[in-house]
């Protein structure tokens, strides 16, 4: 099933970088795509995924959109610069 949700902190094409690899690496995940100009991910996973996937997001720094973590996200916006680098040090 294709899910898509809005992230708080996608800034730049690093950040949408760590979240593809992150995302593309968990099993029954597949058809990843960033928008980092609107916030928004895309992929394919079963429902029951969602909650380790949201985890996931938010812990490396992108916690959903309007979520409780996201509307406090001083701690993951920390979090996302560290993300971000990665994610421009190891594009190809």
């Amino acid at each position: 099933m294709l899910h898509r949700l809005r992230l708080e902190n996608i800034k730049c094409g690093g950040c949408a970088n760590t979240i593809v690899s992150k995302l593309s690496q968990l099993d029954g995940v597949s058809q990843v795509t960033v928008d980092y100009q609107q916030g928004w991910v895309s992929f394919d996973a079963d429902e029951e995924q969602l909650t380790a996937i949201k985890a996931l997001l938010l812990a490396l720094g992108y916690p959903e959109q309007g979520s409780v973590e996201g509307l406090s996200s001083v701690g993951a916006k920390a979090k996302s610069f560290v993300s971000c680098a990665m994610g421009k040090m190891s594009k190809d």
